[in-house]
């Protein structure tokens, strides 16, 4: 999901989320995102994309980011925190090719014991187009547990001046808190958008190890 959540990786832990998107109207990326929590406080995730489509070509993209939480989630209770990184697209000569720092607030509730957990992220972005224009960033989205090791996940995310983006998926437990695959089909229609996508991902976290 796009929509972040108001957890983070257990203590001297570290995981890797990586997925491939494919778009029906051409192109495709390929993510991979290393995240750690060596303090026992802060998650701290340092990985990139590399992206590929008709009309811009192949483009490298490089993110980090810092996330902490003042209220860790809870069965039937809520969360929050705050995340701030960067993307650094490259080359630079594209529209998008320039640092873009960033921050948003996760909101995450939890109800059913569980079964549904309810996310929201407000924050802001620097613009693409130059200047110190800040663009307004959101998301809402939802988890479902359907079996112990099945989720029905959608969400709805966006940029202030941009079309509305969605996707809804399906996420595996292959081994329990260990290994985790997902599916997600998603789209964004009219004017200015990417039409639709599939992606197919892979989430792979460890127990405690750092020292």
């Amino acid at each position: 999901m796009v929509t972040d959540d108001a957890r983070i990786v257990d203590p001297k832990a570290c995981q890797v989320e990586t997925w491939v998107r494919s778009y029906r109207q051409g192109g495709d990326e390929l993510w991979a995102l290393p995240g750690c929590n060596p303090f026992g406080g802060f998650e701290l995730t340092l990985g990139g994309a590399r992206l590929h489509s008709a009309d811009a070509g192949s483009r490298s993209v490089f993110q980090g980011q810092v996330k902490t939480l003042f209220r860790p989630l809870r069965t039937d209770d809520w969360g929050w925190g705050v995340a701030f990184g960067t993307l650094n697209t490259l080359p630079r000569g594209t529209v998008d090719g320039r640092n873009h720092p960033y921050f948003y607030v996760p909101v995450s509730v939890s109800t059913m014991a569980d079964r549904l957990v309810l996310h929201l992220n407000l924050g802001a972005t620097r613009g693409p187009m130059g200047g110190s224009d800040v663009q307004g960033i959101w998301g809402a989205g939802v988890e479902y547990t359907m079996h112990p090791r099945a989720l029905l996940v959608a969400e709805t995310y966006g940029v202030t001046g941009e079309r509305v983006q969605g996707q809804v998926g399906l996420r595996l437990w292959v081994v329990p808190d260990r290994v985790q695959v997902d599916t997600t089909w998603g789209g964004q229609q009219g004017p200015g958008g990417v039409g639709h996508w599939f992606s197919i991902g892979l989430r792979l976290l460890s127990p405690p190890f750092l020292p």
